[in-house]
């Protein structure tokens, strides 16, 4: 070959190379993507908050009227049977008198014993009264009698005395009232008996309703309690129930009869089973921790799993409540991370021959990480979970290893 023809065909080669490399570098390259395989399987929609036990007969004892307790030995988890005496209440105890309250009493019973004198002097004198009066009308009546009075002068006299009659015994009730209020003026400034709490027999007991356990005692020192102050909490946890506090758009999801489990609750046993019995009527406003009010609505359960599972449950403890509002077995599933939306509709990526493909998709349940597929998909077919936001129809892909 002639070193011409040698030195083209160089010029040539190395000029195809260049161009077979900036096509390469302008070549579209397959986007990396991860992928899901769309399958059939089990699907359950739930609903999650934190809830509280609580026992299903719970009582609160509290002072019925005001009065001296005694003070309380039980301590919470004593257990107590029905009739056991839990608190010994006795009449309410005089106070110590600071220097001016006594005075100020000693103030009151002066002006009670001037009282008391101004009233026996006003007794003495419609007593001294009622005696004319009775005396007027005997005279009028003798005078009638032979004629020498008038009907209307008899009649008159017959009112005094009945009027001196009645000013007499409302002087007599002024007595009274006056010796009760000397005798209440007094009573404050009478020494009590320094006796210690246990001298005395109580006035009144309060036991137990139920046979159960003590919850919580909100009063345990002896001193004065007031009407419906509560003293003693107690309850039977053999039988528990739990309180959840749900948003109440997921509320008119839950009904009476819905199961739920009940998780993280410090047990190492399976989920402990349970059901909806009550769904409250009534929502109320919450401020969550970031600030935000939100409305919620309070569900009971009632547990039935078998007690073994969970006896060393108690009242009041924190568990997570699962409610399972829709469940269906050989549901095709695809994850909810491969779902988009364009407009009103809703769809996904499908992996076909090494591009992605998009398809509109028809939905029907949705959980937390799959959804119900109702059409646009079919068992074993791929689709690209969290598709990147400049991924196109037809775009080539390559599955992330």
């Amino acid at each position: 070959m002639k070193p011409e023809t040698r030195k083209r065909a160089l010029w040539i080669g190395m000029g195809v190379f260049v161009l077979a490399l900036i096509a390469f570098g302008f070549w579209p390259r397959a986007t990396e993507v991860q992928v899901a395989t769309v399958e059939s399987g089990r699907l359950e929609v739930i609903v999650e908050e934190e809830g509280q036990t609580q026992a299903v007969e719970e009582h609160v004892i509290s002072a019925p009227t005001a009065g001296f307790m005694r003070r309380v030995g039980l301590e919470p988890g004593d257990l107590v049977e029905a009739g056991q005496p839990l608190v010994e209440l006795e009449p309410p105890r005089a106070q110590d008198l600071d220097p001016r309250t006594r005075e100020e009493a000693q103030a009151r019973v002066a002006s009670a014993y001037a009282g008391l004198a101004q009233a026996r002097e006003q007794a003495r004198a419609a007593r001294a009264a009622a005696e004319r009066a009775r005396e007027e009308r005997d005279r009028q009546e003798r005078l009638f009698e032979r004629g020498s009075a008038t009907r209307q002068t008899l009649e008159r006299a017959r009112t005094e005395a009945e009027q001196a009659e009645a000013n007499l015994e409302g002087a007599e009730a002024g007595v009274d009232a006056a010796e009760a209020q000397l005798e209440a003026a007094e009573a404050v400034l009478r020494p009590q008996p320094n006796g210690l709490p246990g001298d005395a027999p109580p006035e009144r007991t309060l036991v137990a309703p139920i046979d159960g356990q003590v919850l919580v005692v909100h009063r345990r020192s002896a001193g004065h309690v007031s009407p419906g102050e509560p003293i003693l909490e107690i309850g039977d946890i053999s039988e528990l129930e739990v309180w959840t506090d749900v948003l109440s758009r997921d509320a008119l999801r839950v009904r009476p009869g819905t199961p739920a489990r009940l998780e993280q609750w410090g047990g190492d046993g399976p989920p402990i089973e349970a059901v909806v019995t009550r769904v409250s009527p009534r929502g109320f406003t919450e401020v969550s921790a970031l600030g935000v009010e939100e409305q919620r609505v309070r569900v009971r359960s009632e547990i039935v799993s078998p007690r073994s599972l969970w006896e060393d449950l108690g009242a009041g403890y924190r568990v997570l409540t699962r409610f399972v509002v829709w469940e269906g077995d050989d549901v095709l599933r695809v994850p909810t991370g491969a779902l988009f939306r364009i407009g009103e509709e809703w769809a996904v990526f499908v992996v076909e021959g090494g591009r992605a493909v998009q398809r509109f998709v028809t939905l029907g349940q949705r959980a937390g990480l799959a959804a119900q597929v109702v059409s646009g998909l079919e068992e074993n077919e791929r689709v690209v979970v969290h598709p990147p936001a400049d991924l196109g129809d037809g775009a080539r892909v390559r599955p992330r290893q």
